[in-house]
Order: structure tokens, then C-alpha cells, then sequence
């Protein structure tokens, strides 16, 4: 998978290197440090995925997001921000990209939350819980209908979060029947979505972003 890396840091831009390298299935194959050289390195170094800035100069991540749509549609967008507020996160999401990456991710974490983006399996969007329950998404869940989505976030089964939680493999339907009618959520697959997008599942790239 070759990467493009867009941001107009450098002490970030060496913390993705640092981040994927050695990564087998993953190549830095260039990087970009203002908005308006992301397209021209795109069509020539022909990357698999962009890692995008939501800040950079000239043009913005967004309009990165549109170009990158209407003329490169095979290659896949993944947002970089130090923002987790959910009107950002959807906004990126609208404009094409497959994934949203908050800069207080491990570093160990990146190379599989790039894969995880770019297959579609999850939406990645990494921020503060208590910062989301405070502007009331996610309000009417109690602490151990929250833990429980985050532990579906994680990939767990009824039966490990029933194990984690000391509780029945039972109980823990009955807490995610009640999460899938409060949040209006069909399955776990919605549940996890949810989760990342509005920043509950905690798996913290970057702090010095």
C-alpha cells in the first residue's frame, strides 16, 4: 500500500514516517506540505491512500477531499486533524474520505487504523468521550451501556465482553438491544460506526499535534 502524506508540520510528517516504517505492507511514497501540491504528487507518485491534513495551506483538507474525488476517485482520503467534533468528522466523511484520524493516536495504532479505513471495516475517529457526552451525544446511555459500546468498538464478541464485564453473555443483549433503540442503530456494525465517529471509542496518534 503506497502512502502520500499530507501536512504542513514537519515534526508530523516525521512521526507518520517514524510511525510506518518497517511496516511491510506499507510505503511512504511522498509528502505534501501545502494543499495545492497534494493533486499534481498524487497523479505522479500514484498513491494508494492520501493521509490529509484538515488544515494545510493554499487549499484546505475539504477542498483536497473534492479534487481528490473528482480526479483521482480510486485513491483513498484518510483526514489527519487535531479535531474530534463531530460536525468536522461528518464533514470530511461528505467529502469523500474513507476514514478520520485524530492526532493523539498512538503512533503504534496508525498502520492499522490505515488499514482498517481503506478496507471499510470501521470509521476511524479518535477523540474524547467525555468531550462527546458533553454535547449530549450518546447522553441517554448509562456508564455500562458506554462501556459496552466501546467494547464493540474493540472487536469483541457478546461472550469476551460478557467475560470482561463479569456479567452473562444475556446481559450484554439486553444492554445492546437498549443501545441499538436510544442511539436508533440496527446492528453491532452500526454500533461500532457510531462509536468511532463520534469519538467513543478510545484509542488515542500524535499529542504533539
Amino acid at each position: 500500500m503506497k502512502v502520500l502524506i499530507a501536512d504542513d508540520h514537519r515534526l508530523i510528517v516525521e512521526g507518520i514516517r517514524r510511525a510506518l516504517d518497517g511496516i511491510e505492507d506499507i510505503e511512504v511514497v511522498g509528502e505534501a506540505n501545502t494543499g495545492s501540491q497534494v493533486l499534481p504528487l498524487v497523479r505522479r507518485l500514484k498513491p494508494d491512500v492520501v493521509l490529509l491534513d484538515m488544515r494545510m495551506p493554499d487549499v484546505d483538507g475539504l477542498q483536497c477531499l473534492d479534487q481528490l474525488r473528482k480526479s483521482c476517485p480510486d485513491v483513498k482520503a484518510i483526514m489527519l486533524s487535531v479535531f474530534c467534533d463531530a460536525e468536522r468528522i461528518q464533514a470530511a466523511f461528505r467529502h469523500g474520505a474513507v476514514g478520520y484520524i485524530v492526532k493523539s493516536v498512538n503512533p503504534v495504532d496508525l498502520p492499522s487504523a490505515i488499514r482498517q479505513a481503506v478496507e471499510g471495516t470501521v470509521f476511524h475517529a479518535f477523540g474524547s468521550p467525555d468531550t462527546t457526552t458533553s454535547n449530549g451525544i450518546a447522553g441517554d446511555l448509562t456508564e455500562r451501556e458506554l462501556v459496552i459500546l466501546k467494547a464493540v468498538a474493540r472487536g469483541l464478541s457478546n461472550s469476551q465482553i460478557g467475560k470482561e464485564l463479569w456479567v452473562t453473555e444475556q446481559t450484554v443483549k439486553f444492554h445492546l438491544t437498549n443501545i441499538y433503540r436510544k442511539l436508533s442503530l440496527a446492528n453491532r456494525t452500526e454500533a461500532a460506526r457510531f462509536a468511532f465517529q463520534h469519538g467513543l471509542a478510545e484509542s488515542p496518534l500524535f499529542e504533539y499535534a
